[in-house]
């Protein structure tokens, strides 16, 4: 707790058995609640979740990082967190960054915070393959320019939310896959929340998640999209769910109640 503010931790996992507990072990003792949502693995992330004493859930299918991440956040809202932070259970991020980045949420300067490589240049020295890290540079000019703000970085995992973003972003309308996180700052901007970053260091090796070059030309298309999604919609020219009050959010129900006649 910070601020008087429960904190929480959601750890979006696929086959994370070999990194989680590392990952768990070095959370700070700020954090009040932990969860794992598990989108079927393979291995016993699971049970080792339990394990660790983290709440888990576990899909019945594997459905996508995206989809993994707004059931992430309905169970962290639904168990009370007041600053939720998305922490990747692969270990390339490093968990001893959660108080200060929940601390720039609790302080109430900052709705969303961003833990950035580019900051310091951690990505090169992590290991980030340069096709990703020059990708990175030119898709965050490139987004700068036509979302309004300057940010050093769009792409990292790592990432801190205020309750009150969380319930306010239409997240429902967003993609199941990786472009998720890239959408979810592109409706931070249009929905005029404040958006922080710190840096902080990576390492790529082989148990951490990472897209193949396939899979990163995809997100690389996906993102232009997003992008021309946003000022299209912000013009007037197209609506776009994602980026109106009226889509649906995370905590909204998924089913409707029926009422019986007498």
């Amino acid at each position: 707790m910070i601020n008087g503010k429960r904190i929480a931790v959601v750890m979006p996992a696929y086959n994370a058995e070999k990194t989680l507990e590392q990952t768990v072990r070095e959370l700070p003792d700020v954090v009040d609640i932990k969860i794992l949502v598990d989108d079927s693995s393979k291995d016993e992330t699971a049970t080792l979740s339990r394990q660790l004493g983290v709440q888990t859930f576990v899909h019945d299918a594997n459905y996508g990082y995206g989809r993994n991440q707004q059931t992430c956040y309905r169970e962290a809202l639904s168990a009370g967190a007041d600053i939720v932070v998305m922490v990747h259970p692969d270990y390339q991020y490093t968990p001893l960054l959660v108080s200060a980045m929940a601390g720039m949420v609790a302080s109430g300067v900052y709705d969303m915070v961003l833990a950035s490589r580019i900051l310091g240049g951690g990505a090169l020295k992590g290991g980030m393959p340069r096709y990703k890290y020059v990708a990175n540079r030119l898709l965050t000019a490139f987004q700068n320019v036509f979302l309004g703000v300057k940010l050093s970085e769009y792409h990292t995992g790592y990432r801190a939310f205020s309750r009150e973003l969380l319930q306010t972003l239409p997240l429902l309308e967003n993609s199941d896959d990786f472009v998720f996180d890239n959408q979810m700052i592109a409706q931070a901007v249009m929905f005029n929340f404040s958006i922080g970053e710190i840096s902080c260091p990576t390492k790529y090796f082989k148990e951490a998640s990472s897209i193949n070059f396939q899979r990163s030309v995809k997100y690389g298309l996906e993102v232009l999209g997003t992008t021309f999604s946003f000022v299209a919609h912000k013009m007037g020219w197209i609506h776009a769910a994602k980026f109106d009050s009226t889509g649906r959010k995370v905590t909204q129900e998924y089913y409707t109640k029926v009422v019986q006649g007498s």
